[in-house]
This record gives structure tokens, C-alpha cells and sequence, in this order.
């Protein structure tokens, strides 16, 4: 089952040095999802070889515009492209009157619908669970209301161990009972055991979003084992004032928590446009968590 985030943006407030306001893509078997949507997602979805189409489902972790600025662009576009199904946005409960009036002053008439799903900002909740996979939201520390996400697979069922189901004369119709766990009887009443005649299926892996937020510990608890967390690292750590300052992370402080919550693989961004060259962030951050890696435009990281 496929599951990789490809980087969009890693900006911070502006755009600079190449680098664009935050927004990912994240591709679980397929199914595309967007987190966050800054200023210029469009051309970076071009860039990428990203459809319109295929994205169904919008995450916005807050209001800073660095964050949801593309927005409308992208909505916009999608009701130009043809667009009839739904769009599905979870976001905080504002975004509606700012889509509504920027669609209400251009003369525009959706050709879809919307459907919102308001974030709560001050206890985590599950916004979506379909057949595939789940994703919940956790409170952040930010200066307006902000969240992060977790991108969780369900459990899945067991593989089938074709040599010997085939060597058994094993129904075909039978295989979704031994995935469940269900044994299989021969014609004989020979009884076998479906752990026998299947494989462990894969473990779950999950994909965490850390997005503006002051390092305080506070939301460390839903990170504990994930395979992948992106959390911003807006400054390196000779700057850890101004980053409480404003509500920010430093490198370090990122690799502290990748470290103390045994995260398998960290990625960084959301970088300050004070660093033209990003070495000294990952440098900093590898010093404690050396399975990091920038999130910089164009990079795709399996989960």
C-alpha cells in the first residue's frame, strides 16, 4: 500500500529562495490528500505533475496565510477544470466566510460542493475514517488556534500464502475468510489453521503534522512511535527566543521531541527567510535525531 508525502512548500511567512509557503501532498494508496495550501500550491502542483482531480480531501491546520493563502486559487480552478464532486475541508470554522465572500464578490457559483468539517481547537478528535485509513487532530500551541494531524492506517488483514493454499486446493472464495482468520476445512474435515495458510499483514504506519507551534510539550503524547512526523523548525536554536517570541520551534527542539517520542524518521521546514542555505538546520537537527531530512520542494518521503 502506497503511503509517501511529496513537499510542496516549506517556506514560512513568505516566499523566498525558491522556496514556497507551506503545503504537502500526501498519497495513500492513491487516494490524494493536501495539508495546508500556501501561496503558489498551484504552480508547485504543475511542477509536481499533481491533478486537481484527485484531490478530494483539504486539511488546514490554521489561519496564518502562509498556510491556506492558495486556497481559493485552488478552488477556483477546480470549479474552471469542470469539477462536480465534493471537495471535503477540515478546517477552523472561519474558513467559510473568508471562501464565501471572495466567491460572493467574484460573482462565483461553485459547480460542487463544499462539505466543511469545522477543527476543534482545544481537544484532539478523529475528522476522518474511511476504509483505509484514519486521521485525527491534536492541539497546538500557536498564537490564533491551530492543529496538527496524524495520518493513521487501519490494521490491515492477513496475506494469503499462495504456495500453500494452491497446494491444498484452497477455494478462491475461501481466501477472504483465512485474511479474517477463519481456518479452512478440506473436503477430508482435515481442519487448517488460517495463521498457517496466510502472513502476518503489514503494520500500520502513520504520519504525523506538526504545524506552527511553540515547543512546549504539551501535544508530545500523540507522537509516540509514528513513522514519519514533519514538525516546522522555523529557527535554528541561537534564536530560541524569538522563536518562543512568536510561537515557533527551533531545529533542535524538534529532533528533541523525534527523539524522546521514538519517531522513526523526521522531517523539517517551514523555514525562516533569514536561511539561504538550510545545512546549518539539518546539521543542528541530526546533532540529536540523525534520521532527519529537509522537507524541501519536490522531495517525496515514503511514510
Amino acid at each position: 500500500m502506497k503511503f509517501e508525502v511529496t513537499i510542496l512548500g516549506s517556506s514560512s511567512a513568505t516566499p523566498i529562495f525558491h522556496r514556497n509557503p507551506t503545503s504537502q501532498i500526501l498519497n495513500i494508496n492513491d487516494k490524494l490528500l493536501m495539508i495546508d495550501c500556501g501561496e503558489g500550491t498551484q504552480q508547485q502542483m504543475l511542477r509536481y505533475g499533481i491533478k486537481y482531480h484527485k484531490i478530494d480531501h483539504i486539511f488546514i491546520s490554521h489561519l496564518h496565510g502562509d498556510h491556506f493563502f492558495g486556497l481559493v486559487g485552488l478552488i477556483s480552478s477546480m470549479h474552471l477544470n469542470g469539477r462536480t464532486k465534493p471537495l471535503y475541508l477540515y478546517a477552523p470554522a472561519e474558513i467559510r466566510e473568508i471562501l464565501e465572500i471572495q466567491f460572493k464578490h467574484s460573482g462565483t457559483q461553485l459547480k460542487f460542493p463544499i462539505e466543511y468539517h469545522f477543527t476543534q481547537t482545544n481537544e484532539p478528535e478523529i475528522i476522518l475514517d474511511n476504509n483505509g485509513f484514519t486521521v485525527q487532530t491534536f492541539v497546538l500551541n500557536h498564537r490564533i488556534p491551530c492543529t496538527g494531524f496524524i495520518f493513521r492506517e487501519k490494521e490491515r488483514l492477513r496475506k494469503i500464502n499462495k504456495a500453500l493454499t494452491e497446494e491444498l486446493n484452497v477455494p478462491q472464495q475461501y481466501f477472504q475468510l483465512l485474511k479474517k482468520g477463519i481456518d479452512f476445512i478440506d473436503e477430508a474435515g482435515v481442519r487448517h489453521k488460517a495463521k498457517d495458510l496466510t502472513f502476518e499483514p503489514d503494520v500500520p504506519r502513520a504520519y504525523a503534522y506538526c504545524s506552527d507551534t511553540l515547543a512546549d510539550g504539551s501535544y508530545n503524547v500523540h507522537l509516540e512511535n509514528v513513522d514519519t512526523l514533519y514538525h516546522e523548525s522555523t529557527f535554528m536554536h541561537d534564536m530560541a527566543d524569538r522563536a518562543k517570541e512568536t510561537f515557533h520551534s527551533t531545529a533542535r527542539e524538534a529532533a528533541e521531541l523525534a527523539k524522546s517520542q521514538h519517531v522513526k524518521k523526521l522531517l523539517i521546514g517551514h523555514f525562516s527567510a533569514r536561511y539561504r542555505d538550510l545545512s546549518p538546520l539539518l546539521l543542528e537537527a541530526r546533532e540529536i535525531f540523525p534520521n532527519t531530512f529537509l522537507a524541501q520542494e519536490g522531495e517525496t518521503f515514503l511514510i
